[in-house]
């Protein structure tokens, strides 16, 4: 999918890698960068400083609010256009508690702005998408929706469902014989700020230019499932092939991937 005259929304488009993926798209010559997302500073500062690239729209939207979905949706495309290109970028994390320390408010939240989000959004456009036979959906999962890991078990879990869920529906576009197309990414822990404190001894953290430049070449070859590092492709091809102490041994002790959350602090 080409970037270059595209209509392209991002949530959560007003920091982090989404900023920098808007960016990078209106530098590729998108016709509309699309920002939905619940910072009101920091989408006037973002705002602010691509509109010297190129056209920029900017709507405070709660992506687990579906009727702020539908509104928002029904003036993005009246004001800037059909939506070609959707990147579900918006995410939270709410700390580094083991399961039985989680409030309820913390697990609806998590589940609310990962996994159920992504769908809402998703669910309003696509069926435009579909009636035009053009569109691309770019769902941005984590590598911790991959493995299990311990003092993050409902982010892993909001994760897991939006894995299966784009995967889910790439194969229902697939069989519709559809030109609209779903890829799902699932990186490691970039280097924005959302994970300040984790400690990653073996597998570096990622850089969010590099990172955010990725995803967006995953767009354009249309990719199904792109894993950053493109080691974490092989994690399931691991699971299969070593037992389970085996696996947590290598993954947990030597590579310490489940000691990776114990020092998080995050942002707020």
């Amino acid at each position: 999918m080409k970037f270059k005259n595209s209509n392209v929304l991002i949530t959560g488009g007003a920091s982090g890698i989404g900023k920098i993926m808007g960016r990078i798209a209106l530098e590729k010559g998108a016709n509309c960068l699309i920002i939905w997302d619940i910072n009101e500073q920091n989408m006037a500062d973002t705002e602010k400083e691509l509109s010297a690239i190129g056209k920029v729209k900017c709507y405070r939207v709660d992506v687990g609010d579906v009727n702020v979905i539908h509104e928002a949706y029904t003036s993005t495309v009246k004001e800037c256009g059909d939506v070609d290109i959707l990147i579900n970028n918006a995410g939270v994390v709410t700390g580094n508690k083991s399961f039985d320390k989680i409030g309820t408010n913390e697990i609806e939240l998590l589940i609310r702005i990962n996994a159920i989000g992504p769908m809402l959004v998703a669910r309003e456009i696509l069926p435009d998408m579909l009636k035009r036979n053009r569109g691309h959906i770019c769902n941005i999962a984590s590598a911790g929706g991959m493995l299990g890991n311990p003092k993050m078990s409902v982010y892993g879990a909001s994760k897991w469902a939006a894995i299966g869920w784009s995967e889910s529906v790439r194969i229902e576009l697939q069989e519709q014989k559809t030109p609209v197309r779903i890829t799902t990414i699932a990186p490691y822990y970039i280097n924005t700020g959302m994970f300040n404190g984790v400690n990653s001894p073996i597998f570096p953290i990622l850089d969010p230019e590099k990172t955010s430049a990725k995803i967006i070449r995953a767009i354009e070859k249309n990719k199904v499932f792109y894993g950053i590092p493109f080691g974490f492709h092989f994690i399931r091809f691991w699971q299969f092939i070593l037992p389970f102490p085996l696996f947590d041994f290598v993954f947990g002790k030597v590579f310490g991937i489940y000691h990776t959350m114990d020092n998080f602090v995050g942002k707020k």
